[in-house]
Protein backbone atom coordinates (compact mmCIF):
# COMPACT_ATOMS: atom_id res chain seq x y z
CA UNK A 1 0.00 0.00 0.00
CA UNK A 2 1.24 3.06 -0.72
CA UNK A 3 2.18 5.58 1.66
CA UNK A 4 0.86 9.11 2.24
CA UNK A 5 3.26 11.72 2.01
CA UNK A 6 2.75 12.99 5.59
CA UNK A 7 2.99 9.53 6.48
CA UNK A 8 6.62 9.31 4.22
CA UNK A 9 7.63 12.57 5.94
CA UNK A 10 6.82 11.30 9.76
CA UNK A 11 9.22 8.08 9.07
CA UNK A 12 11.99 9.79 7.24
CA UNK A 13 12.21 11.96 10.65
CA UNK A 14 11.44 8.99 13.23
CA UNK A 15 14.18 6.60 10.85
CA UNK A 16 17.65 6.86 11.83
CA UNK A 17 19.46 8.16 9.01
CA UNK A 18 16.74 9.05 7.24
CA UNK A 19 14.26 6.63 4.79
CA UNK A 20 15.22 5.70 1.23
CA UNK A 21 12.18 5.36 -1.38
CA UNK A 22 12.54 3.06 -3.98
CA UNK A 23 9.61 2.34 -4.87
CA UNK A 24 6.04 3.50 -3.82
CA UNK A 25 5.50 0.40 -1.55
CA UNK A 26 9.58 0.13 -0.16
CA UNK A 27 10.97 2.67 1.73
CA UNK A 28 13.32 1.97 3.54
CA UNK A 29 15.81 3.39 7.10
CA UNK A 30 19.06 3.97 5.73
CA UNK A 31 20.52 2.96 9.18
CA UNK A 32 18.99 -1.07 9.03
CA UNK A 33 19.98 -3.92 11.21
CA UNK A 34 21.72 -6.84 9.98
CA UNK A 35 20.31 -10.14 11.99
CA UNK A 36 23.24 -12.14 11.29
CA UNK A 37 25.11 -12.24 14.25
CA UNK A 38 22.28 -13.52 16.19
CA UNK A 39 22.68 -17.23 15.47
CA UNK A 40 25.37 -18.92 17.46
CA UNK A 41 28.98 -18.42 16.36
CA UNK A 42 29.79 -18.57 12.86
CA UNK A 43 26.39 -18.33 11.96
CA UNK A 44 25.54 -21.22 12.79
CA UNK A 45 22.89 -22.88 15.59
CA UNK A 46 21.26 -21.40 18.11
CA UNK A 47 22.35 -18.04 20.13
CA UNK A 48 24.29 -17.99 23.22
CA UNK A 49 21.38 -15.78 24.55
CA UNK A 50 17.61 -16.36 22.85
CA UNK A 51 15.65 -13.21 25.13
CA UNK A 52 18.29 -11.45 24.35
CA UNK A 53 18.58 -12.19 20.62
CA UNK A 54 14.65 -11.08 20.80
CA UNK A 55 15.28 -7.93 22.85
CA UNK A 56 17.96 -6.56 19.99
CA UNK A 57 15.17 -7.38 17.57
CA UNK A 58 12.45 -5.47 18.94
CA UNK A 59 15.25 -2.82 20.24
CA UNK A 60 16.26 -2.08 16.72
CA UNK A 61 12.55 -1.55 15.65
CA UNK A 62 11.76 0.71 18.50
CA UNK A 63 15.29 2.58 17.88
CA UNK A 64 13.41 3.40 14.24
CA UNK A 65 14.57 0.87 12.17
CA UNK A 66 12.19 -0.18 9.06
CA UNK A 67 15.48 -2.17 6.89
CA UNK A 68 16.11 -5.82 8.82
CA UNK A 69 18.61 -7.72 6.42
CA UNK A 70 18.73 -11.83 6.71
CA UNK A 71 18.65 -15.31 5.31
CA UNK A 72 16.65 -18.07 5.72
CA UNK A 73 20.83 -19.71 5.52
CA UNK A 74 21.90 -17.69 8.80
CA UNK A 75 21.61 -20.54 11.27
CA UNK A 76 20.47 -22.15 9.11
CA UNK A 77 16.65 -21.16 9.77
CA UNK A 78 17.37 -19.24 13.51
CA UNK A 79 17.75 -15.88 12.76
CA UNK A 80 14.41 -15.96 10.45
CA UNK A 81 12.25 -18.16 13.15
CA UNK A 82 14.03 -15.58 15.39
CA UNK A 83 12.95 -12.48 13.36
CA UNK A 84 9.38 -14.24 13.13
CA UNK A 85 9.07 -15.04 17.07
CA UNK A 86 10.08 -11.36 18.14
CA UNK A 87 8.24 -9.12 15.66
CA UNK A 88 5.21 -11.33 13.75
CA UNK A 89 2.88 -9.69 13.31
CA UNK A 90 4.91 -7.29 11.58
CA UNK A 91 4.64 -3.22 11.72
CA UNK A 92 3.41 -1.59 8.50
CA UNK A 93 6.09 -0.01 7.67
CA UNK A 94 8.74 -3.17 8.76
CA UNK A 95 10.56 -4.51 5.61
CA UNK A 96 12.46 -7.71 5.79
CA UNK A 97 15.59 -7.79 3.15
CA UNK A 98 16.62 -12.17 2.46
CA UNK A 99 18.98 -13.45 0.76
CA UNK A 100 18.54 -16.69 -1.19
CA UNK A 101 21.82 -18.38 -3.18
CA UNK A 102 23.69 -20.64 -0.59
CA UNK A 103 23.07 -23.50 1.30
CA UNK A 104 24.63 -24.56 4.88
CA UNK A 105 26.68 -28.27 5.37
CA UNK A 106 25.80 -30.30 8.62
CA UNK A 107 29.56 -28.79 9.56
CA UNK A 108 28.49 -24.95 9.41
CA UNK A 109 30.22 -24.87 5.62
CA UNK A 110 28.82 -22.62 3.24
CA UNK A 111 27.99 -23.68 -0.36
CA UNK A 112 26.68 -21.64 -3.38
CA UNK A 113 23.36 -23.02 -4.40
CA UNK A 114 22.04 -20.99 -7.57
CA UNK A 115 19.95 -23.76 -9.67
CA UNK A 116 17.10 -22.17 -10.40
CA UNK A 117 14.63 -24.91 -8.67
CA UNK A 118 16.45 -24.24 -5.22
CA UNK A 119 16.34 -20.42 -5.74
CA UNK A 120 12.32 -21.06 -5.74
CA UNK A 121 12.70 -23.53 -2.98
CA UNK A 122 15.00 -20.90 -0.83
CA UNK A 123 12.04 -18.46 -1.64
CA UNK A 124 9.52 -20.48 -0.46
CA UNK A 125 11.74 -21.42 2.89
CA UNK A 126 12.00 -17.62 3.89
CA UNK A 127 8.31 -17.09 3.45
CA UNK A 128 7.39 -20.13 5.43
CA UNK A 129 9.89 -19.94 8.30
CA UNK A 130 8.96 -15.43 8.15
CA UNK A 131 5.06 -16.49 8.13
CA UNK A 132 4.92 -14.00 5.14
CA UNK A 133 2.39 -14.15 2.22
CA UNK A 134 5.34 -12.06 0.08
CA UNK A 135 9.17 -10.79 0.34
CA UNK A 136 9.66 -7.75 0.70
CA UNK A 137 12.70 -7.82 -1.50
CA UNK A 138 14.68 -10.90 -2.30
CA UNK A 139 18.84 -10.69 -2.77
CA UNK A 140 20.23 -12.95 -5.01
CA UNK A 141 23.47 -13.79 -3.59
CA UNK A 142 26.17 -14.49 -6.36
CA UNK A 143 28.81 -17.16 -5.83
CA UNK A 144 32.35 -15.63 -3.93
CA UNK A 145 34.32 -17.70 -5.89
CA UNK A 146 32.53 -16.17 -9.06
CA UNK A 147 34.75 -13.91 -11.56
CA UNK A 148 31.90 -11.43 -11.39
CA UNK A 149 31.86 -11.86 -15.37
CA UNK A 150 29.12 -14.82 -15.05
CA UNK A 151 25.57 -14.53 -16.12
CA UNK A 152 23.36 -13.96 -13.87
CA UNK A 153 20.20 -14.23 -16.67
CA UNK A 154 19.20 -17.57 -15.71
CA UNK A 155 18.93 -17.13 -11.78
CA UNK A 156 17.63 -13.65 -11.87
CA UNK A 157 14.98 -14.74 -14.49
CA UNK A 158 13.92 -17.34 -11.91
CA UNK A 159 13.57 -14.79 -8.68
CA UNK A 160 11.80 -11.85 -11.76
CA UNK A 161 8.92 -14.83 -12.45
CA UNK A 162 8.22 -15.42 -8.51
CA UNK A 163 8.14 -11.62 -8.42
CA UNK A 164 5.69 -11.77 -11.17
CA UNK A 165 3.61 -14.41 -9.30
CA UNK A 166 3.40 -12.33 -6.29
CA UNK A 167 5.44 -14.28 -4.34
CA UNK A 168 8.24 -11.67 -3.77
CA UNK A 169 7.97 -7.79 -4.08
CA UNK A 170 11.35 -6.31 -5.41
CA UNK A 171 14.87 -7.81 -5.95
CA UNK A 172 18.01 -7.14 -5.63
CA UNK A 173 21.56 -8.61 -5.90
CA UNK A 174 24.52 -9.21 -3.20
CA UNK A 175 28.16 -9.86 -4.52
CA UNK A 176 27.66 -7.93 -7.81
CA UNK A 177 29.47 -6.60 -10.80
CA UNK A 178 28.31 -3.19 -12.64
CA UNK A 179 28.10 -5.78 -15.92
CA UNK A 180 26.04 -8.36 -13.84
CA UNK A 181 23.49 -5.28 -12.44
CA UNK A 182 22.65 -4.45 -15.72
CA UNK A 183 22.25 -7.73 -17.17
CA UNK A 184 19.68 -7.86 -13.89
CA UNK A 185 17.71 -4.87 -15.44
CA UNK A 186 17.23 -6.26 -18.27
CA UNK A 187 14.90 -8.76 -17.03
CA UNK A 188 13.31 -6.76 -13.85
CA UNK A 189 13.66 -3.82 -11.58
CA UNK A 190 16.80 -3.81 -9.12
CA UNK A 191 16.34 -1.78 -5.94
CA UNK A 192 19.09 -2.82 -3.84
CA UNK A 193 23.19 -3.97 -4.64
CA UNK A 194 24.94 -5.52 -0.91
CA UNK A 195 28.49 -5.48 -1.63
CA UNK A 196 31.53 -5.00 0.27
CA UNK A 197 32.02 -1.47 0.68
CA UNK A 198 34.13 0.48 3.44
CA UNK A 199 36.80 3.22 4.14
CA UNK A 200 39.45 1.42 3.08
CA UNK A 201 38.05 -0.73 0.37
CA UNK A 202 36.41 0.98 -2.46
CA UNK A 203 36.77 -0.65 -5.29
CA UNK A 204 33.04 -0.10 -5.53
CA UNK A 205 33.19 3.73 -5.97
CA UNK A 206 31.83 3.76 -9.66
CA UNK A 207 29.16 1.55 -8.80
CA UNK A 208 28.23 3.13 -5.54
CA UNK A 209 28.28 6.62 -7.46
CA UNK A 210 25.62 4.68 -9.96
CA UNK A 211 23.33 3.51 -7.78
CA UNK A 212 22.97 6.63 -6.11
CA UNK A 213 22.25 8.19 -9.78
CA UNK A 214 19.50 5.26 -10.61
CA UNK A 215 18.25 5.66 -6.90
CA UNK A 216 19.03 1.73 -6.21
CA UNK A 217 20.20 1.33 -2.36
CA UNK A 218 23.65 0.53 -1.87
CA UNK A 219 23.39 -1.85 0.99
CA UNK A 220 27.78 -1.60 2.11
CA UNK A 221 28.96 -4.26 4.80
CA UNK A 222 31.64 -4.98 6.58
CA UNK A 223 32.51 -1.25 7.45
CA UNK A 224 35.42 -2.01 9.78
CA UNK A 225 37.16 -4.13 7.26
CA UNK A 226 40.40 -4.56 5.55
CA UNK A 227 42.01 -1.74 7.71
CA UNK A 228 45.92 -1.78 7.72
CA UNK A 229 47.25 -0.40 11.26
CA UNK A 230 47.86 3.22 10.26
CA UNK A 231 44.35 3.09 8.19
CA UNK A 232 42.80 2.50 11.82
CA UNK A 233 45.22 4.59 13.69
CA UNK A 234 43.51 7.41 11.58
CA UNK A 235 40.28 6.11 11.98
CA UNK A 236 40.57 5.64 15.95
CA UNK A 237 42.42 9.24 15.86
CA UNK A 238 39.24 10.87 14.28
CA UNK A 239 36.62 9.43 16.51
CA UNK A 240 38.71 10.07 19.87
CA UNK A 241 38.31 13.93 18.66
CA UNK A 242 35.14 13.49 18.27
CA UNK A 243 34.46 11.03 21.41
CA UNK A 244 32.88 8.42 19.03
CA UNK A 245 33.44 4.69 18.68
CA UNK A 246 35.64 4.02 15.22
CA UNK A 247 32.69 2.20 14.42
CA UNK A 248 30.31 4.45 14.26
CA UNK A 249 32.76 7.04 12.56
CA UNK A 250 32.73 4.51 9.85
CA UNK A 251 29.04 4.41 9.56
CA UNK A 252 28.56 7.78 9.52
CA UNK A 253 31.28 8.23 6.68
CA UNK A 254 29.43 6.04 4.97
CA UNK A 255 25.98 7.51 5.35
CA UNK A 256 27.30 10.40 4.28
CA UNK A 257 29.46 9.08 1.19
CA UNK A 258 26.23 8.80 -0.66
CA UNK A 259 22.34 9.48 -0.64
CA UNK A 260 20.99 5.84 -1.56
CA UNK A 261 24.48 4.44 0.76
CA UNK A 262 22.22 1.81 3.17
CA UNK A 263 23.74 0.14 6.43
CA UNK A 264 22.80 -3.22 8.24
CA UNK A 265 25.57 -3.47 10.57
CA UNK A 266 24.83 -6.50 12.81
CA UNK A 267 25.36 -7.14 16.34
CA UNK A 268 23.76 -9.44 18.83
CA UNK A 269 23.97 -7.08 22.27
CA UNK A 270 21.55 -4.49 23.05
CA UNK A 271 24.75 -1.67 23.89
CA UNK A 272 26.47 -2.27 20.53
CA UNK A 273 22.68 -1.97 18.58
CA UNK A 274 22.25 1.15 20.27
CA UNK A 275 26.12 2.63 19.56
CA UNK A 276 25.65 1.81 15.78
CA UNK A 277 22.01 3.49 15.42
CA UNK A 278 23.10 6.37 17.18
CA UNK A 279 25.90 7.19 14.14
CA UNK A 280 23.09 8.30 11.70
CA UNK A 281 23.67 11.29 14.00
CA UNK A 282 27.33 11.51 14.38
CA UNK A 283 28.14 15.24 12.19
CA UNK A 284 31.63 14.62 10.63
CA UNK A 285 33.17 18.24 10.26
CA UNK A 286 35.19 18.71 7.13
CA UNK A 287 38.77 18.06 8.60
CA UNK A 288 37.85 14.88 9.51
CA UNK A 289 36.40 13.96 6.34
CA UNK A 290 39.06 14.89 4.82
CA UNK A 291 41.38 12.99 6.76
CA UNK A 292 38.62 9.85 6.22
CA UNK A 293 38.70 10.02 2.79
CA UNK A 294 42.45 10.19 3.06
CA UNK A 295 42.25 6.41 4.05
CA UNK A 296 40.93 4.97 0.42
CA UNK A 297 43.60 7.13 -1.20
Amino acid sequence: MEMTLREANDMADSAPGGTLRLADDLVLSRMGYGAMQLAGPGVFGPPKDRAQAIAVLREAVELGVTHIDTSDFYGPVVVNELIREALHPYKEDLRIVTKVGARRDENGGWHPSLEPSDLRKQVHDNLRHLRVDALDVVNLRLSAEGTGEESVAEQFGALAELREDGLIRHLGLSGATAAQLTEAQGIAPVVTVQNLYNLANRQDDPLVDRCAAENIAYAAFFPLGGFSPIQSRTLTDVAARLGASPQQVALAWLLRRSPTTALIPGTSTLAHLRENVAAADLALPPDAVAELDAIGG
